[in-house]
Formats: structure tokens, sequence, C-alpha cells
């Protein structure tokens, strides 16, 4: 039976880290800002029932997996998500209940480390789900949505939208677009 997801539940993941999701063949690596406190509980990155990440990637057609956000994603979600050249990481490993939480500091030592994945796992893309944390890690305080001009260890770099529910702006079907953009440049169908 899945866990009742209270605040006090919720609470008790604060700080806590999440795996990243990596295969052997990435060629596309989303990059969240960091892991909210429900996907800590589960584990599984993007996942909070008002998170659209999973729906949207299901709508540009790239997985057809569904994720039951009461317990995260199963081992064989896992290995069908990686097997489509797909993978996911955060810059900031520590998980809060909203990115706010996080110091200038945290992000910019977070681009660094990813930087360091990049150039291990050579994807072809990169894309970063979030400008305005984008805009703090990389120190590019006028970026904007799409391909940037720098590539990132070798790979293309992109900044997508946030997919979280708290991103108004955004819908599954205009998120699924970006998702397929992405998949386009990386060559993950």
């Amino acid at each position: 039976m899945p866990p009742v997801f209270t605040r006090e539940y919720l609470e008790s993941f604060r700080d806590k880290t999440v795996p990243d999701l990596i295969g052997s063949d990435t060629r596309l690596l989303f990059v969240g800002i960091n892991p909210g406190l429900w996907t800590a509980a589960t584990g599984t990155h993007f996942c909070h029932p008002s998170n659209r990440f999973y729906p949207a990637l299901r709508e540009a057609g790239l997985i057809e997996l569904e994720v039951d956000t009461s317990v995260g994603m199963s081992d064989d979600q896992r290995a069908e998500f990686t097997g489509k050249g797909m993978g996911i990481t955060n810059l900031v490993s520590r998980a809060t209940v909203r990115a706010s939480e996080l110091t200038e500091t945290e992000l910019v030592v977070g681009c660094t480390r990813l930087r360091a994945l990049v150039e291990q796992l050579h994807p072809v893309v990169v894309a970063v789900a979030g400008v305005t944390a984008y805009r703090t890690a990389f120190g590019e305080p006028l970026a904007s949505l799409g391909l940037q001009r720098q590539p990132l260890a070798g790979s293309e770099l992109w900044v997508i939208p946030n997919p979280s529910g708290l991103n108004a702006h955004e819908t599954v079907e205009s998120l699924a677009r970006w998702h397929t953009d992405v998949a386009d440049a990386a060559g993950v169908k």
C-alpha cells in the first residue's frame, strides 16, 4: 500500500537526494532544478501529481509509460525510459519544497557538476528545464528558452520550460512541443 503523502511525511524527505536516471546510451539528458519532496519520497524525478513532465513526453510520443505518482517508476519503467536514450539529472541534488529555497551558490556549483557529468556521458542534447534557474546557474542573466549559443562540454544546450504545475504559462501541449524539439535534435524517438 502506498504511503499517505501528509505534510509531515513529505517533510521527512527534505534535503534527501534522488539518484540520476541515466542509461548506457543517453542521447538526451533532461536537467531539473532540484527534486521536490514528493520526488524524493517516490525516488522518481518530476514525480508530483501536478507535474506535466511525463504527460508531455507521452503527448510528444516519446514514451508510453504512465508514472503512478503515489509510488513512482518501477524498475521496468526506468529501463524503458533509459532504453529510449533519455536520462534525467538535476542541477542541485537536495530536495526542497520549492526551488526558490536554493541558494545562488548551490545553482552555480550544480552547473559545475552538470558540466562534469556531460563530459562523462557525451549526450547529444542537454535540456535544462527552467530558464530562471538556468540564468543563475550558468551566469547568463539574459538567456531565453531554446537552443543556447554555447554548447555544454560539446553537447547542444537547450533551455526548456519547467514542467512544474507552478509554471502556469505552459500546458502539456506546449511542453510536448519543446520535448519534441529537443528529442529531434538528439535523434531520440
